[in-house]
C-alpha cells in the first residue's frame, strides 16, 4: 500500500466518523430536548437544548483529540478514556431516559441505537487510526531502510570508482610527468636559440630605434617652430578682430544713444505740444500715446494730448504694457 492509499483510507474513515458523529449529535439534540423540557421550569424552558449541546461538543472534543494523538503515535492516558466513556455513557442515559421512565422498551431500543454507534464508532475510528499510524510508520521504516540499502550500494560502486579515476589519474600523470620532462628539454634547446635570436634582433632594432628617435626628434622640432608661427599669427589675428569688435560695439552704442536721445527729443515734443483742440489722425495719436506712456503720464492727460477718449486711450495703454510694445513704441516714435 502507498501513501496515496493511506491518505485515501484516513479519509474515509475521517468522512464516515464525522457523518455518524453529527447524526448522532442531531438526533441526541432532537431526542433530548423535549425531556429536558419537561423537567425545567416554566421560564427557562429555553434552556433546554443547552445540556445536549454540551455533552455532543463533549464528543467532539474526544472524536477530533484522539485521531489527532492516534495520528502522532502518541496517547493521552486515562482522562481521555474516562471522558469518552463518560460522554458515552451521558449520551445513551439521556437519550433512553424518557423510554425508560414510560417504560417503553421498544423507544429504549430505538434510542440506544444512535449514542451506541456512536461510542463503537469512536473506540473503533481510534483503534483503526492506531492501526494506520503503526503501519504507516512500518512502511516508512521499510523505506528508510531500502533507501539506505540504495545509497550504500550508490556509495560503494562511487568509491570504486573513484579509486579507478585515481589509479588512472597516477597513471596518466607518470607519463605526462614523462612527456613534460622531454618537453622542456626540447624547450630549452629551443629558448637558447630563440635567445640568440633576439639579442641580434634586440641590437638591430636599438640601431633602427635610435635612427627613427633623432628623426622623430627632427620632425618635432620642426613641428614646434610650425605651431608656435601658427600660434602667432592666429594671436595677432584674435587682436585684430578683438579690435574691430570693440570698435563695432563702440559705433553701436554711439549710435544707439544717438537714437534714444533723438527718440527723447521728439517724445518731449510731441507731450510738450499741450491739449488737443480737435482728435489728431490715429497714427499721430498712436505715436503721441506711445510717447505718453513712456512718459509715465496718466491715461487723462494723453486723452487731452491726443484728444481721443479715455477709453480709447486706456485701451492703448493695455496695448502698450503688453510684452513687446516698448519696443514697438520706440520704432513708432523714431520712424521719420
Amino acid at each position: 500500500m502507498n501513501g496515496v492509499q493511506v491518505r485515501s483510507a484516513e479519509k474515509a474513515l475521517s468522512a464516515g466518523t464525522w457523518l455518524i458523529v453529527g447524526g448522532a449529535m442531531l438526533f441526541s439534540v432532537l431526542t433530548v430536548t423535549p425531556l429536558m423540557a419537561s423537567h425545567t421550569p416554566g421560564g427557562w424552558v429555553w434552556t433546554a437544548p443547552i445540556l445536549p449541546l454540551v455533552v455532543d461538543a463533549a464528543v467532539v472534543i474526544v472524536v477530533r483529540l484522539d485521531s489527532v494523538l492516534a495520528r502522532l503515535g502518541g496517547h493521552g492516558g486515562r482522562w481521555p478514556i474516562a471522558l469518552r466513556w463518560m460522554t458515552g455513557a451521558m449520551t445513551l442515559a439521556l437519550n433512553i431516559a424518557d423510554s425508560a421512565l414510560n417504560k417503553d422498551l421498544v423507544g429504549v431500543a430505538v434510542h440506544a441505537v444512535a449514542p451506541l454507534l456512536l461510542i463503537v464508532t469512536a473506540e473503533t475510528g481510534l483503534a483503526y487510526r492506531r492501526a494506520i499510524t503503526r503501519a504507516v510508520t512500518a512502511l516508512e521504516d521499510k523505506q528508510q531502510a531500502e533507501r539506505e540499502r540504495r545509497e550504500k550500494a550508490v556509495r560503494e560502486r562511487e568509491n570504486a570508482a573513484r579509486r579507478e579515476r585515481a589509479e588512472e589519474r597516477e597513471h596518466a600523470a607518470a607519463l605526462a610527468r614523462e612527456q613534460r620532462d622531454h618537453e622542456a628539454q626540447l624547450l630549452r634547446e629551443q629558448a637558447e636559440r630563440e635567445e640568440r635570436l633576439r639579442r641580434e634582433e634586440r641590437e638591430q632594432a636599438a640601431a633602427r630605434e635610435r635612427a627613427e628617435r633623432e628623426a622623430r626628434e627632427r620632425r618635432e622640432r620642426e613641428r614646434e617652430q610650425a605651431q608656435r608661427e601658427r600660434e602667432q599669427r592666429e594671436r595677432q589675428a584674435a587682436e585684430r578682430s578683438e579690435r574691430e569688435r570693440r570698435e563695432r560695439a563702440t559705433a553701436r552704442e554711439r549710435e544707439q544713444r544717438e537714437r534714444e536721445e533723438r527718440a527723447e527729443r521728439e517724445r518731449s515734443a510731441l507731450l510738450s505740444r499741450g491739449p488737443a483742440e480737435e482728435k489728431l489722425p490715429e497714427d499721430e495719436a498712436r505715436t503721441l500715446i506711445a510717447a505718453a506712456f513712456a512718459a509715465g503720464l496718466p491715461v487723462r492727460a494723453a486723452s487731452e494730448l491726443c484728444g481721443w477718449s479715455v477709453g480709447w486711450v486706456s485701451t492703448r495703454y493695455a496695448e502698450q504694457r503688453q510684452p513687446g510694445d516698448a519696443g514697438r513704441a520706440d520704432l513708432a516714435l523714431t520712424a521719420p
